[in-house]
């Protein structure tokens, strides 16, 4: 059974990966690149500023520092447990895969740009959810893009990416919730 998913992940990925075209190759870079997206996290730093104060945007930075860094490590002890080697670098695969990123890495379950992209997205939309009700849906959009890039890149296996998204989901709302306790008990 695990095989056969397995090897449905391999053809979804290729199928998926190949889909690309050198025409929009630039874009997909620019997305994929963990750059790229600072003036949108500006920007809500900004909205959250300005809803929330000074005060409270300080814990919050500490709490989204913190989600960052918890995403990104769990990710990384996953990406060791597991030793799954990326599209990118695995046999059989990487002989098909158009792979345009600027490096592969070694091992890809699961991804840390969709878990880290869809744990902002959570965290920031429903923060901000009272002042702007559709801006969590413009964010879960944004984390998809976002981690279909990798797909298109050659770095990540679809399953990668589903499991990095859902991982953010949780790690995005637990700390939704840790930061509600903090600003309740430290500034309300």
């Amino acid at each position: 059974m695990l095989d056969q998913l397995i090897q449905y992940d391999k053809e979804l990925f290729l199928y998926l990966n190949n889909l690309g075209s050198e025409t929009w190759d630039t874009l997909w870079l620019l997305i994929t690149n963990k750059l790229t997206f600072i003036p949108l996290y500006a920007v809500l730093l900004f909205f959250i500023y300005k809803k929330f104060g000074w005060k409270s945007l300080l814990i919050m930075v500490f709490v989204i520092a913190a989600m960052i860094t918890f995403t990104d490590q769990i990710t990384n002890v996953f990406k060791r447990t597991f030793e799954r080697p990326r599209p990118c670098g695995a046999e059989g695969v990487m002989d098909f895969t158009r792979f345009i990123a600027p490096r592969c890495g070694k091992y890809g379950f699961f991804s840390g740009h969709s878990s880290n992209s869809m744990a902002a997205a959570v965290f920031g939309g429903l923060l901000l959810r009272p002042y702007f009700k559709h801006l969590i849906y413009v964010l879960l959009i944004w984390s998809l893009v976002v981690a279909y890039s990798r797909i298109y890149v050659g770095v990540h296996y679809p399953l990668d990416i589903i499991c990095g998204l859902t991982f953010g989901a949780f790690a995005g709302f637990l700390f939704y919730k840790l930061n509600a306790y903090l600003l309740k008990r430290y500034i309300n």
